[in-house]
Formats: C-alpha cells, structure tokens, sequence
C-alpha cells in the first residue's frame, strides 16, 4: 500500500529539501572563500611559477643589417677609445675630447679634455672623467660641468652611482688609500682612510652605502673580501666577508647581494656578508656583466676549443652554462636578458636559458652596448650600430 501524506508533510518535506539546498549554497561558499584566503596568503610562493605559463619564446632572428646615415662614426686619436651608452646618449672618450652622440648619431657635443690617460664613467645621463694616475676629475652631462676636483694624491679609480654620488680612491700619505665620496652637488659626505687597498667599489641602497673588495692572502692564496659601508651611521662598517678564492677584477652591489668578477673565479656574497655561491673557470674569462643580482660571465679555452657563457639567475642559484660555437668577445646584462657577443653573433638569453635573438655580424668587433632598441659595435677605430629585437 503506497505512502499516504498530508498536506502538513508534505510542506514540512519541502522546507527540509530547501534547507539542505542553502546549507550545501553556503558550504561551498566558506570553501571557497576559504581557498581563496590561503591563495592569497601564500601567493608569493604560487604567482612566480606562473609566469611564463603558456608563453612560448620563439627565437627572433634580428637581420644584423648596419645602420647608415651617420653610422659608422668614425673614431680619431692615437689610442684606444672609449664607448658607453646612458639614457639615449652614446658617450665617446679619446686621448682628447668626450663626444656626446644621440642614439642616431647626431654629434651633440664635443668637450676636449687635458687627461693624459682619461677613464670614462656614465650613469642616468651623466659622465665621470678622471685622470688614471692624475689628480683631476669631473662630473658633467651634454651641457654642462657639474664640478671638477684637483685630488691631493694621484687618482686610482672613481665611481658614479645612478643617483650622481661620487666616489674617488686615492693614494695616501699615511696609509693604503683614501676614499672620498661627493654628493651630487660635489660636497663631500664621507671620508674614509682605509689600511687596506681598495681594488673597486659598488653603490648601494639608493647610494646611502657601498660594497667594496680588497685583495688579501689566505694560506698563501690570494682571495678578495668584501666590505659594506654606511656613509651615515657613526660605526660606517656594516659587515665584512671572508676572503672569495679569486683576485677580483669588478664587483657589483645589488639589493640580493655583491657578485665578485675575478681572474680565475666569480661568485656572490649575500647581504649578511657570507659567501653564498663560487664558479671556478675551466679557461680564460673575457668579461663579465651584472645588473640587479643577474650576472653573467663569458669564458674561452682555447686549448680546447671550449667557449662558454655562464649565467647566473641571482644570488644563491645554480649558475646556468650556455655553450658557444665560437670565441666569446664581450658581455652585458640588460633588462633581465644577457646579452653575449661572440666573433660571428649577438645572442640574448633569458636567465632561464632560452635563447630570445640572435644576429649575425660581419666584422671584428671588440666590445658593444645595447640600448633599447639597438646594439652598437665597437670596431678598431668606428662605432656601428645595428636594430636588435630581443622579444622582452
């Protein structure tokens, strides 16, 4: 016999259906709501692995066709020059005058200069220029000399930051060195008399500090130890690393950690001043490059034929290992790509070792800067430029 309801039960039945319809409703809205605040807590671990998802880099073959018009431009005087690149202006230094191109090289301005032995310097539009072994140096742009200095001892390195702070490392009377450091109107706010010699020095947090290296020896090894200084704080010495098994040639300083470019090694030393990773060359290293904690460094053994680019992604992570067909020339990092000249070709890598564009060239170059749009070649005695797409 079937199952008789009234009309009472079967509204009360209905009301029961309706009421386990809104409690699953609302279950499943506290999940996901729920879900939703882990994903947001924990987004920086999650956000970064996903980028690049479904993006296929397809490898951009630039023509290396050179540019006319005012290219090449030619290069005068009786030794090598000097070629750099800052915010659209190319920088020239001979033995006698800094030129100041446009990135179509339109001459600017040409300012002559009494250096015998001239170092070129640029950051954010502006030069440094100073005497190697001299006592001059000045600070300008394509209009004008912010300020110059006659140092009371010879000069043997100087350095501008981003944020047109000056620092200069002389000799000394009664110690090592000495490093003076200007402000971007060329008052001096930090002095410093170092028994150790300094071999270069890196800016920092927005120029308040620096990193810089110095040669020691270490059970009868040379290493390079690094130190940070606050030119503000009263105690200016911050930390100072234990010896980097390699004489360093440059040094960079970064919000991650400072990388060391030597002879014979390269590595970094984080910001607690201990050393985090160390890459022994198998050869010869041509240059080395680094920006914003990536670096990268070009190797050639000619023995055997073995010429590499070694990458590496920031401080503490495995470098990668790019191998080359030819002999390395030079190297630069730019926009978070390397980009590494060889004796036939200009290749870009992204730190995660795809190869992003390439271009051909035809002549022998020593060295090159890139710009936002261009690559300009470094011939014996002329620039050259090329159009080069990277895809970033």
């Amino acid at each position: 016999m079937p199952n008789m309801y009234d009309a009472d039960d079967i509204v009360d039945l209905k009301n029961r259906k309706k009421r386990k319809k809104r409690l699953i409703k609302f279950t499943v809205f506290l999940i996901v709501i729920l879900l939703a605040g882990i994903l947001y807590a924990t987004r920086e671990s999650w956000i970064s692995k996903l980028k690049g998802i479904g993006k296929q880099y397809k490898t951009i073959v630039n023509s290396g066709k050179l540019a006319e018009g005012n290219f090449p431009i030619e290069v005068g005087g009786d030794s090598g020059y000097q070629l750099r690149y800052t915010v659209k202006r190319i920088m020239v230094q001979n033995d006698s005058y800094l030129y100041i191109y446009d990135t179509d090289g339109a001459l600017l301005k040409k300012r002559q200069h009494v250096y015998t032995n001239p170092i070129l310097r640029v950051a954010n539009g502006k030069a440094l220029v100073y005497e190697n072994g001299g006592n001059e140096f000045s600070v300008e742009d394509e209009d004008e000399v912010f300020y110059s200095e006659r140092m009371p001892n010879t000069i043997y390195f100087a350095r501008l930051s981003s944020d047109g702070v000056t620092a200069v490392v002389t000799g000394s009377e009664n110690y090592t060195c000495e490093l003076t450091v200007y402000g971007k109107k060329g008052n001096v706010i930090y002095e410093r008399k170092c028994t150790e010699m300094i071999t270069d020095l890196s800016f920092i947090r927005k120029s308040a500090g620096c990193v810089m290296s110095y040669i020691a020896a270490e059970n009868g090894h040379l290493v390079t130890n690094i130190k940070e200084i606050d030119f503000k704080d009263k105690n200016p010495e911050v930390w100072s690393s234990p010896g980097l098994n390699t004489v360093g040639l440059e040094i960079y300083g970064s919000s991650v950690g400072t990388f060391v470019y030597g002879t014979d090694g390269c590595g970094y030393v984080n910001t607690a001043g201990e050393i985090t990773s160390f890459y022994q060359y198998d050869g010869e290293a041509v240059a080395g490059a680094s920006i914003g904690g990536s670096s990268a460094v070009v190797i050639n053994n000619d023995v055997r034929r073995h010429y590499i680019a070694v990458l590496f992604p920031s401080e503490g992570k495995d470098p990668l290992t790019i191998e080359l067909t030819t002999p390395a020339v030079d190297v630069s990092v730019f926009k978070g790509l390397a980009y590494i000249m060889t004796q036939e070709e200009v290749l870009a890598y992204d730190f995660s070792g795809n190869l992003r564009s390439t271009a051909a060239i035809s002549d022998s170059y020593t060295g090159f800067v890139r710009s936002d749009d261009h690559i300009f070649l470094k011939g014996y005695n002329k620039i050259d430029r090329i159009d080069y797409d990277a895809g970033d």
